[in-house]
């Protein structure tokens, strides 16, 4: 889980000796160091041309630009968006961190509407929105997010401390703009503005580039080993800064050596099957982040630093089409939606699936180019919108169907995907989960099953409310949707599971062939109690009668305190109608109805789950259904089968 916390004192001088510099893939793939990057970047370069070449920028893909044209002229005259210092400080007053990022998110998306259209046109008016909204964002008092900032934890402060700036995803996004924007209007700001990129320059240095060289104890460093998707999202950021505002040539190889060690620490641990245990929705800014970064180094480099070839990189290409149920519908353990939005950074893994020669994870990314619409927007980030507009095999691409492999096993995250056949979503598909509660972004949630009805899940997870203050504190697991009461698994003796490493699963074990799929995991450990000896729980799709099938088999010991049911949790979403042993489940979008029954025909309550918060209600409606099936009656040991059929 990403925490916030301050890890002591600053490193002042200079960075890591040699001797302490870490050796990863990239390393022993390249056999480079920090002298020999230095040799590779003697003139650093973006792979986006600038605005004077004129073939490229007067010759952008039409329906891309007035889409951007039509907003960014909307703009022309209206106030920019104020973020203000109250609403930074509601994070640490009220939990409320969306107020103020909205406003940040909001000026940022007008700078690069504007600085496209100064690009195409190089008309003084779109020039001059770009200066003030450069000027804005130098004078804003900090660019970190306020629920990342520790100006509390280390100077007692709820407004930015703006001597001591933190160098999170905020600052690394507003750096990672200005520096894609100086490359791309150099030469225009240079005639119309001169000074503003020697502005640009001098907050870049002070809040990025000198923290970041001077200062080894961000977390996402991953220093001691725990690292996650700020990795590569920051150093991504930092070294297309490092490359563009950094004018002295050993600085800059200074700071491109250490971006490269920082990378290799999330190459390191990314595992070779290609699994994000923070879930699809983290994939695009995380592995995806990484793609792009050690993209933007090849070309940098000539060429000489290609890194497509690694193991787990060729892998992890291919997970958002291995997580996809159908259409806009993916599993979603972790912090993720069940239907994220559509608007991701499609051309992003276009490109990397082509860099490695993957022709599925192609066709998944094609599936979601629109014929005759924009290439992307603004949305994703300005890097990400220039990569887009210049990408020629994106904006010709065909769509087609998605890939929907029949089995996908990944053993680092111990998630099952399976599906009757190949390419169709048709029927019933079983996603089942065993790992432990000690991931990123973790919810409780060992031996989690999944079930979709063509491609929509009517046993569904939750997902994620909107993030507050209280999501990645003291207080995460108080939040229901992290809860594992809430979540598709057993409830031993009134207790839930607990968070942490410890609490997983054991002996597992996964079977995939022409008659089925299935994933037998022992849940005991994941509860903190010492009265489980064992919870054998088996997820089955059989695909021959296309049924689901979850049997869950426990021994316990010693006697249950009085009222301290155990029982087994499904929750559902859909219209739902319970019966005896029994319950119907109308699925979302009329996919159709699941039946659900259960063996023996044990009393479950049903309770319904209201949804006031806009993440969750977007993805499920107004409600969510939860059965507890009591099993108490079953004594210390014994066996429930659930089966979920499709009713025709």
């Amino acid at each position: 889980m990403i925490t916030n916390d301050h890890l002591g004192a600053h490193l002042d001088g200079e960075t890591l000796p040699t001797s302490q510099r870490f050796a990863g893939p990239l390393a022993a793939a390249w056999q480079t160091d920090g002298p020999a990057v230095r040799a590779l970047l003697p003139e650093p370069t973006l792979p986006v041309p600038s605005a004077t070449d004129r073939a490229v920028w007067e010759h952008l893909d039409p329906t891309t630009l007035t889409d951007l044209s039509e907003r960014a002229r909307h703009d022309l005259g209206a106030p920019w968006p104020v973020p203000l210092q109250h609403d930074y400080s509601r994070r640490w007053r009220d939990g409320d961190r969306d107020t103020y990022e909205q406003a940040v998110f909001a000026r940022q998306r007008r700078l690069s509407r504007a600085a496209v259209m100064a690009a195409a046109t190089l008309e003084d008016a779109w020039l001059d929105e770009v200066a003030d909204g450069v000027t804005l964002l130098c004078e804003q008092s900090t660019w970190c997010w306020p629920a990342h900032d520790d100006t509390f934890d280390a100077h007692r402060s709820v407004v930015p401390t703006v001597t001591d700036p933190y160098l999170d995803l905020g600052a690394g996004e507003v750096v990672g703009q200005l520096a894609w924007l100086d490359h791309l209007l150099a030469a225009p700001l240079d005639v119309r503005y001169p000074g503003l990129r020697d502005r640009i320059r001098h907050e870049a240095d002070a809040r990025v580039l000198t923290p970041f060289l001077r200062r080894r104890d961000w977390h996402w460093l991953g220093l001691g080993g725990d690292v996650h998707n700020w990795n590569p999202w920051i150093h991504g950021n930092v070294l297309v800064a490092a490359l563009v505002l950094e004018p002295d040539a050993d600085r800059r190889a200074e700071l491109v050596d250490l971006v490269v060690q920082g990378l290799d620490r999330y190459v390191a641990v990314l595992p070779e099957d290609g699994a994000i245990d923070e879930g699809y929705a983290y994939w695009w800014n995380g592995a995806c982040r990484a793609l792009e970064a050690l993209d933007v180094l090849r070309h940098a480099t000539g060429g000489a630093l290609d890194a497509s070839g690694l193991p787990a990189l060729r892998a992890t290409v291919a997970f958002p089409h291995r997580m996809h149920l159908s259409d806009g519908w993916y599993l979603n353990v972790a912090d993720g939606p069940a239907r994220p939005s559509d608007a991701q950074p499609w051309h992003a893994l276009h490109r990397a699936a082509r860099a490695v020669g993957d022709d599925e994870a192609v066709a998944h990314a094609a599936a979601h180019r629109a014929p005759g619409g924009p290439v992307a927007d603004e949305a994703a980030g300005f890097g990400r919108l220039l990569r887009a507009l210049v990408d020629a095999d994106w904006r010709a691409a065909v769509p087609g169907p998605s890939p929907l492999p029949r089995d996908v096993w990944l053993g680092s995250t111990q998630v099952l995907l399976a599906r009757s056949q190949a390419g169709s979503a048709r029927g019933l598909t079983l996603a089942a989960k065993a790992g432990h509660n000690g991931e990123h972004h973790n919810h409780n949630d060992v031996g989690e099953v999944v079930v979709a009805l063509h491609g929509v899940p009517v046993v569904v997870d939750a997902g994620r409310p909107t993030y507050t203050a209280q999501t990645f504190g003291p207080d995460r697991y108080s939040i229901w949707t992290m809860q594992s009461t809430w979540h598709n698994v057993p409830e031993v003796r009134g207790t839930a599971q607990a968070a942490g490493a410890a609490y997983g699963a054991r002996d597992v074990a996964v079977e995939t062939d022409d008659a089925g799929a299935s994933l037998r995991a022992d849940l005991a450990a994941a509860y903190p109690r010492d009265d489980v000896a064992r919870w054998w729980r088996t997820s089955r799709l059989d695909r021959t009668t296309g049924a689901v099938t979850v049997t869950d088999e426990w021994r316990l010991t010693g006697a249950a305190d009085a009222g301290a049911e155990t029982s087994v949790h499904l929750l559902l979403a859909g219209s739902v109608r319970t019966s005896a042993g029994a319950a119907e489940v109308d699925a979302l979008g009329g996919a159709g109805t699941a039946l659900l029954t259960w063996e023996p025909a044990v009393p479950c309550v049903a309770t319904e789950r209201l949804l006031d918060d806009p993440m969750l209600a977007d993805v499920w409606g107004g409600r969510l259904t939860l059965l507890a099936l009591d099993v108490s009656q079953l004594g210390p040991a014994g066996t429930v089968r659930l089966t979920v059929e499709e009713r025709r």
